[in-house]
This record gives structure tokens, sequence and C-alpha cells, in this order.
């Protein structure tokens, strides 16, 4: 990184010694810090926008509130980089998101100043207040903070922790409302329309700007006017403000930027008892042109030139698995008008922009709300549509009882796709997408499959769109094998049915998803040293080619199986468990994640750190 004149960068390492500093000297602090985290996620690709609009906020919590014996709990975690800085990990930061390096999330494991762990939306205020009841049930006086932002309040989970809260005075919680009408695309629905309307009524601004300033000032003041702060909003307002209604005292909304406005609110309501929301004005990408004006892009924007903002993509012919799956579902959809598609807050990281933009009328992006989107499209498929519900592997977690209750059992034809699927590479732990093909191939009446490449990926949507059941598809992050699939004729492939790629003699490789390029390619290497290995491509994890898995037991001495999922319960796991039911005696050998968690680094990275990258199947096939 390149060195510049910093004044106050290099001395702060601690919340402690950021105290030390006038607020005219934290705003100089936090340009440097912007500057800093600009510099860094250039070489070191990270989320860089949301983190960005984040300084100040960051900056002023740790400056009022005392640190870590004060709790902030952050919510979705990638708005926490100057947080990190200012918690005595600005070296550390230079390696976030590598193998060995810091998360690029919170970790209650890396420091104490990181509350609770983070990674996914919502979380925030139901931590926050469970710390909250802890410390007023053991007679403690810590002050809690939920910093909720990035369209995580569309979330459930947010307004069960809102209603749980509310229900009792005694919640002494401050929630802050990061609230920069994004996700990582812009932020929709009802929710974002009413926040817009708080923050553009120009009487209701007019009013708030004459009074903040006495509101500001001292705690005993605050407390007399917010009692009456009700009715001046409704007047202004002409309805009641949703977080009051919640019985919240809601404050704002203020400009989240502004160092010194932001010091002197948070230390007014440092004191305030009771459930309270402090609504922040804040923009995405601040300090940064180019993050400014395309927020969505800048939000993780890969290499790029710090000077210049001109992006380093990784040139490549191969298209990314959600293009496949974005320009698939359109080609499916003019043909069907049966057919739209669904997701959670995630339309440009699934490729449903391109159905968003040539048919908007069926496409919907629900916000950061899985269970919704799932029983959303059971309600559509109920009447007759055929929904392609697209989400993030380790996002439809969160929503396994909504496929389980509202899908599989009623037997409706909602096609899920799982992008993101396996080890995911940087974004680590919390984002790894390997328990889908263990938990959902459990699901009785779901089918659950995984292409090979994008040929395969593009036949399976095609299928799906025809069986007229609950069907789930789970591809990987990144790029395929660089299969020539576009205009190609769609082929139905029969449920269940695996594939046979190469014959051989004693051992058998069976693959299942992209891992199978890797595998492939080991086979071709241990051909040359002598040993014939026949590979299959299993295609699916429910149901089990079982006619294929007989005819493997009755002609192999040796079964080797290879996922880029969970060995746990996974597909290796229900192979052995049938063969062994066959008789089958001789040895299997599973390759995939092991029993623990496993963090961030590149992709290849991990695939060797757990056992199944090219080199480790070669060495499988050897018997090495």
């Amino acid at each position: 990184m390149e060195e510049r004149n910093e004044r106050y960068l290099k001395r702060i390492d601690s919340p402690r010694a950021l105290k030390e500093l006038t607020v005219e000297e934290l705003r100089v602090y936090c340009d440097e810090v912007r500057r800093y985290i600009i510099d860094a996620c250039s070489v070191n690709p990270g989320h860089l926008g949301s983190s960005l609009g984040a300084v100040e906020l960051a900056a002023a919590l740790h400056y009022v509130f005392d640190t870590p014996d004060d709790r902030i709990v952050w919510d979705v975690g990638h708005q926490t980089y100057a947080h990190k800085i200012i918690t005595g990990r600005r070296e550390a930061f230079l390696r976030q998101r590598t193998l060995e390096g810091i998360s690029g999330f919170p970790r209650m494991a890396e420091s104490p100043y990181d509350a609770f762990g983070g990674g996914h939306a919502s979380v925030s205020i139901s931590a926050a207040l469970g710390m909250a009841e802890a410390a007023r049930l053991r007679g403690e006086q810590h002050r809690i903070v939920a910093v909720i932002g990035d369209g995580s309040m569309t979330g459930g989970l947010a307004f069960e922790g809102l209603n749980n809260a509310g229900a009792d005075p005694k919640s002494n919680l401050l929630v802050i409302l990061n609230d920069n009408n994004m996700a990582i695309d812009r932020a929709t629905g009802a929710l974002k329309s009413y926040l817009v309307k708080i923050t553009s009524s120009v009487r209701y601004n007019r009013c708030k700007q004459r009074l903040w300033s006495l509101l500001s000032h001292t705690p005993r003041l605050l407390r007399l006017l917010q009692k009456t702060g009700t009715a001046v909003k409704q007047a202004l307002l002409n309805k009641s403000n949703l977080f009051e209604s919640l019985n919240f005292r809601y404050f704002g909304p203020i400009d989240g930027h502004n160092l010194p406005e932001l010091v002197r609110t948070l230390r007014a309501l440092r004191d305030i008892e009771g459930p309270k929301l402090l609504h922040v004005l804040t923009l995405k990408g601040k300090g940064y042109g180019p993050a400014e004006q395309d927020q969505t892009t800048w939000h993780a924007p890969g290499r790029f030139n710090p000077e210049t903002g001109e992006r380093y993509a990784s040139p490549s012919e191969k298209a990314r698995y959600q293009d496949v799956f974005g320009e698939t579902l359109v080609e499916l959809a003019r043909a069907d008008r049966r057919i739209v598609g669904i997701t959670a807050a995630m339309p440009s990281g699934c490729g449903l922009t391109r159905l968003m933009q040539e048919m908007p009328d069926r496409c919907f992006d629900v916000g950061i709300a899985e269970g919704h989107a799932v029983t959303f499209s059971a309600g559509l498929a109920a009447a007759g549509m055929v929904p392609f519900c697209a989400i993030y592997s380790t996002f439809m977690q969160r929503a396994f009882d909504n496929v389980i209750h509202d899908v599989a059992i009623q037997g409706l034809p909602v096609v899920f796709c799982l992008d993101r699927g396996g080890l995911v590479g940087e974004d680590g732990v919390t984002h790894h997408g390997f328990f889908d093909l263990a938990a959902f191939a459990a699901v009785p009446s779901l089918t659950v499959a995984a292409p090979m490449d994008e040929i395969e990926l593009r036949n399976l949507l095609y299928t799906a769109s025809q069986a007229g059941s609950p069907w789930m598809i789970r591809y990987p992050r990144g790029c395929g094998e660089g299969a020539d699939w576009r205009g190609r004729p769609f082929e139905r492939i029969e449920t269940g049915r695996g594939r046979c790629l190469r014959e051989g003699e004693r051992v058998a490789l069976l693959t299942i998803g992209t891992v199978g390029g890797a595998a492939a390619r080991a086979v071709e290497r241990a051909a040359a040293q002598g040993v014939r290995a026949a590979h299959y491509d299993l295609r699916f994890a429910r149901p089990l080619d079982t006619e294929l898995l007989t005819q493997v037991a009755a002609r192999f001495e040796r079964v080797v199986t290879v996922e880029d999922g969970m060995l746990r319960g996974g597909v290796g796991e229900a192979v052995a468990a049938f063969l062994a039911e066959q008789g089958f005696r001789g040895r299997i050998d599973r390759l995939g994640i092991p029993d623990r968690w496993v963090g961030q680094g590149k992709p290849a990275e991990l695939y060797a750190a757990c056992g199944y990258d090219e080199e480790s199947i070669l060495a499988a096939l050897l018997d090495r």
C-alpha cells in the first residue's frame, strides 16, 4: 500500500486512544481510516461500499461508549471494517479474508470488541436484547447497542427482536438503524418507502432541525420532550411512527456522516433507559466517487485501482454459473408464462437482473426475508405458477422449515436454485454453502440435484420446469468449465439418473456437482500412471441412482466418492449406506468437507485443506 501522510491512523490502536482525540481530530481520523480501507481493499478485495458508509458511525460509537464493556452488535457484519481498524486490527486488516488472516465479519473468537458474530442479516436486535437482559439479571451496567442496516431491517427476525424488546420497558437497548436505502442492490418493499417518507418529510425535518439542538444537549430535556414527541410526529406525518408503535423511543433521522451531531446525539441517548431507536442516514460508498455512483457494483468490487476506480476484472471466457442460470431462466420464461423468479435481496448476485429487466412483472425481490421468499413461492405454485426461487445456499438455511412445511409436504412445484453451494472462499465460515446436500437430501418428495457443468445446469433447469414437483438445484460461486452451453437445445434429464463418464476397472469414482471437473482431470492423470478408474457423475443427491450403485457394487473392488459438501450426512455417506445394504465388501473412501468449521481463503486453498482438490482425488485413486 502507498505510504500516506497520516496524522492519527497509526497512533490509534484502541478505542481508549480514540477518546483522546477532539471531535475535529476524530473527523480527520475518519478520513484517514476511509482512505486506508480503500487502499487495502483495492489489492485484497472485500465488502467495500457498506464499510465506507459506516466509518463515522463506528468511530462515534467507540468514542462515546466504553467498549468492550459496552457491547456493540453489528448486523450483517460487512459494515465493520472501520470497527476492526479502531479495535487494534489495523495491520491485520491487510490480511482480512485470507487463509490464516482475520475474518471479513465480526467473530467473537477474534476480538473482545466483536460482541457477537455476524455474517447473516437481521440478527443484531435479538442478540443485543439477550445481552441487555443478561446484564440486567446479573446486575451489570453494560450498555448494549445493535447496529442494523444494509436492508437487514426487512428480515422477519429483526421485527421479532423489536417486538420482544418493545414489550418490556426495562429492556435497556439502543438500536441504530443505519439507513442507506440499500442491501446489495437497491432496497425494496414497504419499509423502504416508509423510511423514505420519514426522511423526506419537509415539515417534519424543518421542525426536527429546530428542536434537535435542544433534544441533544441534555438527557433530562431529551426525555421531557420525547414524551410529547409522538403527538408532534403524528401531526406532521399524519400517522403513527412504526417504531414508537412497538414501544421504542424514536430519535432522528440524523446525518450519519456529521460527527459532531453523531457524538452529541449518542452521548444524549447513552444514559436514557428503555428501548430506543436512532435513525441514522448514511451513504453507501461514502467518500469514494465510484462507490457512491454505482453502489451495487462497489458493494464488493474485487481488485481495483484506488486512484482511477478502474476495476481489474479477471479475464475469462467462461460464464459464471449465476449467468447460466439467469440467461436460461429468461429463455424458459419466454416459452412458459407460468414461470416467475423470486429472490431475497440478491437479484444481481443470483443472476435475476436479466429477468427483472425483460419481465419486471414476473420477477420479485422480497428483501432480506428468505422464509417469506420460500412460502411466497409456495403460494405462487399453489395458484398455478412455476416459481424459480433463487437464494444463496448459506441463506437458504434460514428457510429450512418453510421448504419442508410449505413446499415439500404439499408437493408444490417450486424450483429452488441454490447459488454459492459448497466452499465459497474468502467470505468464510458464515457464507460457505456446505450443509445443503446433507440437509435437504433428507426431505421426502424433494428432488436435489447438482450439475457438473454449465450444460448440465441448463438442462436441469429445463427438467425442473417441467417436473411438476419440488426441486432443488445447487451450484457453486464462480465460473464453470467453459462448456459451450449457449443456444443448445434443451434436453430433459431423467430424475434420479446418473451417468458414466469413463469406463474403468477395480476402482469407481463417484462424484456429484462441479467437483466432477477436477475429478475428471484426476482420472486422466491416474490412467497415465496405470490406474484405470471408472468415473460416474451421480447428478442427484436425492433420489440416488440405485441402479447405477447396484452395478458399481457388483463390478468394483474400491469406491471413492467426492462432494463439495459435508461428509457427515452427505452424499458419500448415503452411497456407503446403500452399498453396505447391497453386501459390498470393498473399501469406500469419502472425500469432502470434514466435520469441522472451515474458515476463509481462496477456494483452491480450502479444497486442498479439506482434501478434495485434484491432487487429493488423484492420491485417493492411486491409494496413496
